[in-house]
């Protein structure tokens, strides 16, 4: 029987959290290693990793929350983002101002 593939498996990428996803999930890390192809599988992983985390990082359409915003070498990044081998995510919450 043949092994069955993980997304994004043996592509290792580093995410780093905000500090307000950190507080609301108890042993959640601002740098997390993982292997992903894409952000939404990096997404996944998190969710996985602690669950309700991908919830607060995307909406049900699903795309990347108004409030969140995720970037890969300083461009915005979406779902389907292709993440290069080595490549750091920032996930960020976004601000506002009146």
């Amino acid at each position: 029987m043949p092994a069955q593939s993980t997304p994004g498996a043996g592509n290792p990428v580093v995410v780093r959290l905000p500090g307000i996803l950190i507080d609301l999930f108890p042993g959640a890390l601002r740098r997390v290693e993982m292997s992903a192809g894409t952000v939404g599988e990096a997404i996944d992983e998190l969710d996985r990793r602690w669950p309700g985390m991908g919830d607060r990082i995307r909406d049900t359409r699903p795309a990347i929350r108004k409030h969140m915003n995720v970037f890969l070498d300083g461009e915005r990044a979406t779902l389907e983002t292709a993440l290069p081998k080595g490549a750091e995510v920032f996930i960020i919450t976004a601000i506002s101002g009146g």
